[in-house]
Parts: C-alpha cells; structure tokens; sequence
C-alpha cells in the first residue's frame, strides 16, 4: 500500500487556500493584460500548477506574501511567454475569414468538363440556324444590340429580327432539351 507523505498532502491544502484567496485576482490581472477569458484562465491553471510543482521540489518556507508575489511573477512570466509566442506564430485568424482565399476560384474537373459540354452543344444549335436568325440572336444577346440596331445590320425590319430571335431560341432550347442540359 502507498502512503502519501504529509509535504505533498500540506502543499495541496496550502495551494487550494491560495487559489481560493488568488484565483479571482489572478485572472482579472492576466485577462487585463491578454485581452483574451480562455487565454486568461489557462494562464492562471498553469500559474497554480507551476506554483506546486515549485512547491513539490523546491523552496517550502514561502510565507504567504511570497506566495502571493510568487504567484504574480509565475503568470507574468507565463503571460510575456504567450505574447512572445503569439507574435511568432502571427495573429489567428477564424476559418470563415479565410475562406475566400482558400478556396480556389478555378471551377471543379466536372464543373469544367460539363461547361465544356454545354458549349459544344450550344455552338452545334447555332451552328444549325439559318444565317440570319443566327446573326440576329448573337447581336442580341452577345453585342447588346437593340432590334433596330439589328434590323440595319441585316438589312430586315425590326420585326423580322424578333422572329429571328424567337426562332434562334426556340431552336436552341429544343436542341439542349434533347441533349438533357
């Protein structure tokens, strides 16, 4: 059977008494200085769990205004660490801030294979349309042209440049609605 000697049991009581009368203070002045509730609270636990292990090895005879002093010097030592350390490793940044940049721009292999699909498919439909109709549906849609802009280029009227259109359209949609896309 282990026994525990009694060193170890009174650092324990001495260290629960000090974290209850420190523990508050402790964390108030990490948190002021790293701005951060969870930095702060892990500042303070390694405080304590330094302090004991101190306490387990080394120097017993602290009075309690050392300790407290003691403490103080723990956390700021831990608290100059963390900073060193953050400023290293460069400033956090959250996973959704980032997403833009991760993220690359080119489409997927299908994404890219299936636009070549539609493509093909599309420039076949056009390539199928009398001249005219293709003509007035590419000035319309690709140029921007309005129907009269059209009708002269063509030399038709206005509204043989709509029935162009409407023909090109209909034409095309058939064609991609037998290819399923």
């Amino acid at each position: 059977m282990t026994t525990v000697s009694t060193d170890v049991v009174r650092g324990t009581a001495d260290l629960d008494a000090l974290f209850r009368t420190y523990h508050q203070d402790l964390t108030r002045f990490a948190r002021a200085r790293l701005r951060d509730r969870e930095a702060a609270a892990d500042v303070v636990q390694d405080t304590f769990l330094r302090y004991l292990a101190h306490q387990t090895t080394g120097d017993h005879s602290l009075s309690p205004v050392s300790s407290r002093f003691f403490l103080w010097r723990i956390a700021s030592n831990l608290i100059i660490d963390m900073v060193r350390r953050d400023r290293r490793r460069g400033a956090f940044a959250s996973i959704d801030g980032l997403a833009h940049e991760l993220v690359d721009p080119a489409p997927a292999a299908d994404r890219r294979l299936m636009a070549r699909e539609e493509f093909r498919a599309i420039k076949q439909a056009l390539d199928e349309l009398p001249p005219k109709a293709r003509a007035a549906l590419l000035l319309s849609r690709v140029e921007g042209l309005s129907h009269a802009e059209i009708a002269d280029r063509l030399g038709v009227s206005a509204s043989m440049v709509t029935k162009y259109i409407m023909t090109a359209l209909r034409h095309c949609l058939k064609r991609m609605a037998v290819l399923d896309l």
